[in-house]
């Protein structure tokens, strides 16, 4: 579930992961242009793109409710108990349809515990982090399955480097550019998903990949009356 803000005795906006992803699908379904070149493969990355966060089901189908605040546990609410178990589950959802889905959703799961590589200034809240935090009383648990998408990733890079049909998506510049992608329309969706209209100032998105190499940064500008901008646009 994603829980987004509200002002104070506000009712607050509430959707599953399946939504959050549907509009994820959209963006990419938008994206290219003159500008910003369509990925390849286009058709495998439209698939983890709009399937990224399906590890989520089962939790979003047994709403576990916050003991405190009544809301649903999950993103912007308190912890789901046993959450890392949904990272886990996301790769494993992917990679049933194809292995390069699962390397990208692996990378996914690692990179919001580990500050997206690097590669994205987006908080969930203002002064918070770049990086999923881990509660105290599931590090073990976290800390194992990261180990495990480490080794997932590798293996699966392993055998598609070992096929001439599929050995160039896992070059380096290739598979950073479409990890770099999803994590794109991810933000864009979490600001949206996340921030009550009220919160919702300039946004700038790091890294957004115009090509292979070469990347840019997209500022969204809320221009009032429920419209945004976004320059340089990418859609």
């Amino acid at each position: 579930m994603m829980i987004q803000s509200a002002p104070a005795g506000d009712s607050r906006f509430v959707c599953t992961m399946v939504q959050h992803n549907a509009l994820c699908a959209q963006f990419m379904a938008a994206f290219g242009n003159g500008e910003f070149d369509r990925p390849e493969p286009y058709e495998l990355i439209a698939y983890v793109v709009g399937h990224h966060d399906r590890g989520w089901d089962e939790a979003d189908r047994t709403v576990v409710l916050d003991a405190k605040s009544r809301l649903p546990c999950g993103v912007g609410s308190a912890p789901l108990p046993d959450g890392g178990n949904t990272s886990k589950l996301s790769p494993d959802f992917n990679e049933r349809h194809h292995p390069y889905c699962g390397l990208l959703s692996s990378m996914h799961s690692w990179g919001l515990y580990n500050g997206r590589y690097g590669y994205s200034e987006f908080r969930v809240r203002p002064g918070g982090s770049t990086s999923i935090p881990t509660p105290p009383d599931q590090e073990t648990e976290i800390h194992a399955m990261l180990d495990g998408e480490l080794a997932r990733q590798d293996r699966i890079k392993g055998m598609l480097a070992a096929d001439p049909k599929t050995r160039d998506w896992v070059e380096d510049d290739r598979l950073m550019a479409n990890y770099k992608l999803l994590q794109f329309f991810d933000t864009l969706a979490l600001y949206f998903h996340l921030r009550h209209e009220s919160e919702r100032g300039e946004e700038v998105f790091t890294n957004v990949p115009k090509s292979v190499d070469q990347n840019t940064d997209v500022t969204l500008r809320p221009l009032g009356g429920g419209g945004y901008s976004l320059r340089p646009f990418p859609f």
